[in-house]
């Protein structure tokens, strides 16, 4: 039954029609890897732009037996992180826990975890922007014909344009990867750390854009490859001796941020996937 007798809405709150069009696109979109599909985004009790994409790709393939993880930049514990997992378990009753290795559907924006993603683990990330071209050519039907015919030199200006003036790659998320050899995607606001964990993984990733109507997906054991120079190659944020202030951790994406103390405060380093530091922590204080 898609009711029961406690609730008026169906389970995970999509009606079967809509949850099995997002499935048959999703479907398309794993065949044709890094390829845009347009698909009928549903109005949700959240605005566009806070992650309807992402929630209508959770709800359309989540199951009762799934455990979910929410996340945002990396936190668990954000506003939005809590808003979404708090819908998706009011309308699904399904468990949630904070712990990488434990989700079977973890839904992200903004981070990849740290953990190494398995096999059996499906990671849906919530999407702004969908086409990388829309930042060389906004025209949508231009756009759509240079993707039909791989033709993206306009983006390899944009990335020349890049290295003249600021003298690198200075793109700091959203960085453009070709997918299977074939078609530009955009990696959403992810760190460009993030990036290489795209390429030849062992988990299914899932891109939903609710506001401009757009899925695409990144299968298991894919080629994605950074667009590059061969003088001016991609390169993560990553700054050898730097270390996260609470678990020690100098191979994760760290973020700064302030902390008040009786000397007036100062700047602290620490891991963005907080969950993977306190477990990393919680390890430490175990053996000490």
């Amino acid at each position: 039954m898609s009711e029961t007798s406690d609730q008026l809405y169906n389970f995970a709150l999509l009606d079967e029609d809509a949850k099995r069009e997002i499935r048959r696109k999703l479907l398309k979109a794993v065949a044709i890897p890094g390829h845009l599909v347009p698909f009928a985004s549903r109005d949700l009790p959240i605005a566009r732009g806070w992650g309807t994409g992402g929630l209508q790709i959770t709800l359309s393939i989540i199951t009762p037996d799934d455990t979910l993880k929410v996340i945002d930049q990396g936190d668990d514990e954000s506003v939005n992180a809590v808003n979404l997992r708090r819908l998706i378990t009011r309308t699904t009753g399904v468990a949630t826990t904070t712990d990488t290795a434990a989700a079977t559907i973890i839904q992200t924006r903004h981070r990849i975890p740290e953990e190494p993603m398995r096999a059996d683990q499906i990671l849906v990330l919530q999407v702004p922007m969908a086409d990388p071209l829309r930042w060389v050519e906004p025209n949508l039907e231009r756009a759509t014909i240079m993707h039909s015919e791989a033709d993206y030199g306009k983006m390899w200006v944009y990335m020349y344009e890049s290295v003249v003036r600021a003298g690198d790659l200075r793109i700091a998320s959203q960085y453009p990867v070709i997918v299977n050899r074939r078609y530009l995607m955009d990696t959403t606001p992810i760190p460009r750390w993030d990036v290489p964990k795209l390429h030849m993984a062992d988990t299914l990733y899932l891109f939903g854009a609710g506001r401009e109507k757009r899925i695409y997906a990144v299968p298991p054991y894919t080629v994605v490859e950074p667009l590059q120079f061969e003088d001016y190659p991609f390169r993560t944020e990553y700054r050898p001796g730097q270390r996260c202030a609470r678990c020690g951790a100098d191979n994760t994406f760290l973020t700064e941020h302030f902390v008040s103390d009786s000397n007036g405060g100062r700047w602290e380093t620490t891991c963005s996937d907080a969950a993977y530091c306190a477990k990393r922590v919680a390890q430490m204080e175990a053996t000490a």
